[in-house]
């Protein structure tokens, strides 16, 4: 029998999402600072990109860097879904109890998030990346359940007893079989591989691969009486043209006529 100390521990741990919460977090705020300083070269050159695209706008670093790179996208799309899961089933959002409707429900619970999470992968790399992010996202939220199945999670405010998914009473001496206790063992472990392991590495390598976040647009620009045709990575809209680093004078620019490139690389990945 867990001390009440360590259940109330584990149910707070569960509350705000466990260490996937934390390591979300860190990539969305870290990942793409480091995406845009290693592309423009950091320091002020950083600086005068975030400027340049306003507060409003920072968020596009980060979806950029998603929807140029299916493995990325992939999972970071099962780490959501698990972690949002396991938040909201801390909270007791996922039904217990017995019967048709309450089972229904439980399943419709699991499934819904995976299969939006499924659609929207597929919808910008393909089928068969959906299909495989939308499996890998069940399992780990299937985990979930087994998990607390096997007392290895414990729903939030209760303590003693412990209420099985069908409804029933078990007690604390219950304990469940051992195929089920090796499953959540090893839904645990690939939950932390892929979250505190496997994002953060892909998340870093896709920011220090030297490739734009956003397009890359050939633009006229005009300095003074003089202009020129300039690569920049586009910012911003402002009216018929565009705002963005300017790659040929390393500085903000206006540019028009523009017209987009293919080749998103900036410079060369950071490993070579």
């Amino acid at each position: 029998m867990a001390h009440p100390d360590e259940e109330a521990e584990e149910r707070s741990a569960d509350s705000r999402g466990g260490p996937g919460h934390t390591v979300l977090l860190a990539v969305a705020f870290a990942v793409p600072v480091t995406k845009v300083a290693y592309t423009v070269g950091g320091g002020a050159a950083a600086r005068d990109v975030f400027v340049g695209m306003e507060p409003a706008n920072w968020p596009d670093v980060l979806i950029g860097m998603v929807l140029t790179d299916a493995l990325l996208a992939s999972v970071l799309a099962v780490v959501v879904s698990r972690v949002v899961f396991a938040l909201f089933a801390a909270r007791g959002a996922v039904p217990v109890g017995s019967g048709v409707v309450r089972a229904l429900q439980r399943v419709a619970v699991t499934v819904v998030n995976p299969i939006a999470m499924a659609v929207l992968v597929a919808c910008f790399f393909g089928p068969w990346w959906g299909l495989g992010t939308g499996l890998a996202a069940y399992a780990l939220r299937k985990g979930v359940v087994v998990e607390y199945r096997t007392g290895r999670r414990r729903p939030h405010g209760r303590r003693g007893g412990r209420k099985a998914a069908g409804g029933s009473h078990r007690d604390d001496g219950y304990r469940p079989p051992r195929g089920l206790r090796r499953a959540a063992a090893l839904e645990q472990w690939a939950a932390l591989a892929l979250t505190v392991f496997v994002l953060p590495a892909l998340a870093f390598a896709a920011a220090l691969d030297g490739q734009a976040w956003t397009s890359i647009v050939r633009c006229e620009v005009t300095e003074a009486t003089r202009t020129e045709s300039n690569r920049l990575i586009e910012l911003g809209r402002k009216g018929s043209g565009v705002v963005g680093w300017n790659l040929d004078t390393e500085e903000i620019s206006n540019g028009t006529g523009c017209t987009g490139e293919e080749n998103l690389y900036v410079r060369e990945p950071w490993w070579r």
